[in-house]
């Protein structure tokens, strides 16, 4: 049997480092016919236009009421370029399940991808601290607070941009 397009370019990208997942994704909402039409925004218009991601595709299910609130989950599969986007869709859209389809082997990570990994998780915490500190500090610990993390995402990007210019 002849291989299709997307088999090929599967294949490709698997070979250059790629990972093939299924995420999982649920949404709730008070109002059944918002839902559908908000997951399928969430799959073609969002991200389809993730960087690092090659092609997805998925389904919606019918929305499910209990108690007023009706329930829906998507179901889509995604090819990324590498172990890096796809942390960054998972910090990015939380899926509520994350399944590594391919490859089925270990994934080995060189020192400077799993280095960019970690300073992107990094700075999504300090991202997400400062918007939790920011909502519960006085306006003078928030300062203080706020330019002790803008000096340690500066200093994160120092390292990084020192590392990349070591590694080459």
């Amino acid at each position: 049997m002849a291989k299709s397009d997307v088999d090929k370019i599967t294949e490709e990208t698997l070979a250059k480092g790629g990972i093939l997942v299924r995420l999982y994704f649920d949404m709730r909402h008070t109002e059944k016919e918002k839902l559908q039409p908000l997951m399928t925004d969430l799959i073609n218009e969002r991200l389809m236009k993730e960087p690092g991601l090659v092609y997805c595709y998925g389904t919606v299910e019918e929305p499910l009421e209990k108690d007023g609130i009706f329930i829906t989950s998507g179901t889509v599969t995604v090819l990324f370029t590498g172990f890096k986007p796809l942390v960054g869709v998972a910090f990015k859209y939380a899926p509520a399940g994350i399944e590594i389809i391919k490859p089925t082997r270990d994934i080995n990570l060189k020192p400077m991808e799993l280095q960019s990994v970690l300073m992107d998780i990094s700075n999504t915490s300090i991202d997400y601290s400062r918007y939790m500190l920011e909502k519960v500090m006085s306006p003078e610990d928030k300062k203080a607070m706020l330019d002790h993390l803008n000096g340690r995402a500066e200093l994160g990007k120092k390292i990084l941009e020192k590392a990349k210019k070591d590694s080459k």
